[in-house]
C-alpha cells in the first residue's frame, strides 16, 4: 500500500472510531499508530493532517455532502461510507492539496477495502456530484473559517 493511501486508511479508521465513541483525537491517533509496524513519520503526519482537518468540520462537511446525496440522509449512511466521503471532500474541496481525481480514486479504493459491495459506486456517485461544486464548497469553508 502506498504511503499516502496508508495514511488515509489510518485517518479513516480514526474518524470511524471518533464517530462511534467519545475518545480523544490524540489518543485514537496514538493507538492506531502503535498498531502499525515501522510507521513512517510522513504517514503519521498525513493521517493526522487529515483527521485534524476533517474532525473539527464534520458537521459542515455532512451538510455539504447531504446537499448532493439528498436521497441518503447522513445519519442513515454507513459510518465508513460517510467518513470516506468526508475525507475525500476535505481533500479536494477544503484543503485543495489533493487533485480531484486523486482524491476520488483514493476514496474508491478505501471504499473497496472497508465498505460494502455497493460502497464504491455510492462514493463515486456522491463525489462526482461534489466535484462539480468544488470551488463553491471551497468558498463556503473559506467564508466559514473567517
Amino acid at each position: 500500500m502506498k504511503s499516502r493511501t496508508k495514511a488515509r486508511s489510518i485517518a479513516l479508521r480514526a474518524l470511524y472510531e471518533l464517530d462511534q465513541s467519545t475518545h480523544e483525537v490524540g489518543t485514537v491517533m496514538e493507538n492506531l499508530w502503535e498498531m502499525e509496524e515501522n510507521l513512517d513519520v510522513n504517514i503519521r503526519d498525513f493521517s493526522l493532517e487529515i483527521v485534524s482537518g476533517v474532525y473539527p468540520i464534520i458537521h459542515d462537511l455532512d451538510i455539504v455532502i447531504a446537499e448532493h446525496a439528498p436521497e441518503w440522509p447522513m445519519e442513515q449512511v454507513a459510518v465508513i461510507d460517510r467518513n470516506i466521503l468526508r475525507i475525500a471532500a476535505w481533500e479536494f474541496a477544503v484543503s485543495k492539496r489533493t487533485p480531484l481525481k486523486v482524491a476520488i480514486n483514493e476514496a474508491i479504493e478505501l471504499a473497496k477495502v472497508f465498505g460494502s459491495d455497493s460502497t464504491p459506486r455510492f462514493v463515486n456517485g456522491v463525489l462526482g456530484s461534489l466535484a462539480n461544486k468544488q470551488n463553491e464548497i471551497y468558498q463556503k469553508f473559506l467564508t466559514h473559517e473567517s
